[in-house]
């Protein structure tokens, strides 16, 4: 008989596969709607079953909660519904890095490279802002302070020790990482609304959820 987080797992995986889909094809945001909300309170449901103690699973639950405000929001259209959505994944961002810095022994900026990654980060995110701002100044500050918390979020990834799971939760912050690249340049860059894109987005978007949650599920938790 399958445990409660072998179903949960299951779950995600169709609700993964199903919105996926659905965001590869024109004219099916009625559909997502019930599809794409359902995916963090699953991943979520997941992570609980798994039993895990400490404050980086509560912290990590708390970035999933924030990510699915994101995930409604993002499901509307317009200036509005897009810096609810940031605002969102902003919040999980902030989550994420508490819950890995639970995880860690070692400084954020203790080693030479993910010193270089902090500096090359700060000015993607300056870039990604100035883009931004081509497309509406109202955006500029906004996408800039969120793709710096998306580089702290990595850095803090790679900063979790060996055996408190970094090896997945690197895994998914950089999925993550590629995953809101991938949305940004569409958005700002690209000005492509194509649907194989959006698809594209969402795989890697749920793919490195998944990885955070199962690495913060694995190892010994930090009291």
């Amino acid at each position: 008989m399958p445990t409660p987080r072998a179903f949960a797992t299951a779950a995600y995986g169709a609700l993964v596969l199903a919105d996926t889909a659905l965001a590869g094809r024109a004219g099916e945001r009625p559909a997502r709607r019930v599809t794409k909300p359902l995916l963090m309170p699953t991943l979520a449901a997941g992570l609980l079953a798994a039993r895990p103690q400490g404050p980086g699973v509560r912290r990590t639950l708390a970035a999933e909660a924030f990510s699915w405000g994101g995930d409604v929001a993002l499901l509307g259209e317009g200036r509005g519904s897009f810096l609810a959505g940031l605002g969102s994944f902003f919040g999980a961002h902030v989550a994420y890095v508490s819950a890995f810095r639970a995880r860690s022994g070692s400084p954020l900026a203790g080693t030479r490279g993910r010193r270089r990654w902090l500096a090359a980060g700060g000015a993607a995110a300056a870039g990604m802002g100035l883009a931004a701002a081509r497309e509406d100044r109202a955006l500029a500050a906004p996408v800039t302070a969120y793709a710096l918390a998306l580089t702290l979020m990595a850095t803090a990834a790679a900063a979790v020790d060996d055996d408190r799971g970094r090896d997945l939760t690197l895994a998914g912050a950089a999925l993550f990482l590629l995953s809101d690249t991938l949305l940004g340049a569409r958005k700002f860059l690209l000005h492509d609304g194509a649907p194989a894109l959006e698809a594209a987005v969402m795989a890697t978007y749920t793919a490195g959820q998944w990885c955070i949650a199962a690495g913060v599920a694995s190892g010994p938790q930090p009291s």
